[in-house]
């Protein structure tokens, strides 16, 4: 009879603890399906996304070649300096000139830029508003609003992720002094030089996408005088979004498409 007992118990505790490797099982499974999704199939599906947005600027780009161009918003700020002289010679307006042709500005969450890291073999759209899911979950680049245009002065400033999604910006931290970084626009294409680099700071650094960026955490990062720069931002260290990584580019050269 005793022993009747034991054996019952011995096959229930056996019982519950198949239940619990299970359950185990079945919830490390799940665990592995969302880590493939993530870092597998979000990148796919965003990079996949984001080359044929880019195929299609391009093709949109090469269908209106003899139309009349569209000036970029390219204002100088105050006593800012001159910006660099276009490619071939060509002669850049003047900031009342340039006003006078300034098309509408890109609807939120369109793709209307190119942005390429030869170094890096990067090549994504880059779009309006840095929301996650209208634009950076879509393997765009976002462009901050309310910062200047490509070519503008003042501070062209875009986010990217750097996991999932696409990850454009995930080894913006290799990038070295003078790389390279084309932007290309309907109208024209800039080209910016890498120049500094800033490895963390807070998210709520917003110094480093000002006009004239500088940092509000570290002040001896960043510049003092108006020009014409970009700063690219992701998240630092990766796989988390505690920092922010900041790259910043001087603009070097201009030209019409």
């Amino acid at each position: 009879m005793v022993q009747g007992r034991g054996s019952r118990r011995r096959a229930r505790f056996a019982g519950a603890l198949w239940a619990v490797a299970e359950i185990t099982v079945t919830l490390g499974v799940v665990v592995l399906l969302l880590v493939v999704h993530q870092l597998w199939w979000t990148n796919r599906q965003a990079r996949e996304g984001a080359e044929r947005r880019v195929h299609a600027l391009e093709r949109e780009w090469n269908a209106s070649v003899g139309e009349a161009p569209e000036a970029e918003p390219s204002d100088v700020p105050p006593g800012g300096e001159d910006p660099p002289a276009a490619e071939g010679g060509g002669r850049d307006p003047g900031p009342r000139e340039r006003e006078s042709v300034r098309p509408p500005a890109p609807r939120w969450d369109q793709a209307y830029a190119v942005l390429r890291i030869p170094r890096l073999d990067v090549v994504a759209p880059v779009a309006q508003g840095i929301s996650k899911q209208g634009v950076l979950d879509k393997g765009y680049i976002g462009h901050y609003p309310g910062t200047a245009h490509p070519g503008g002065g003042g501070n062209f400033a875009v986010a990217g992720h750097r996991n999932t999604h696409g990850e454009p910006f995930r080894h913006i931290d290799r990038l070295r002094k003078g790389d390279e970084i084309r932007v290309e626009t309907r109208s024209a294409v800039y080209v910016y030089a890498v120049d500094r680099a800033l490895t963390r700071t807070s998210p709520r650094d917003t110094g480093v996408i000002r006009p004239v960026p500088r940092s509000l955490v570290t002040p001896s990062a960043g510049y003092s005088a108006p020009g014409y720069y970009l700063t690219l931002t992701t998240c630092t260290p990766e796989y988390s979004s505690r920092y922010r990584l900041i790259v910043w580019g001087k603009l070097t050269s201009m030209r019409p498409r």
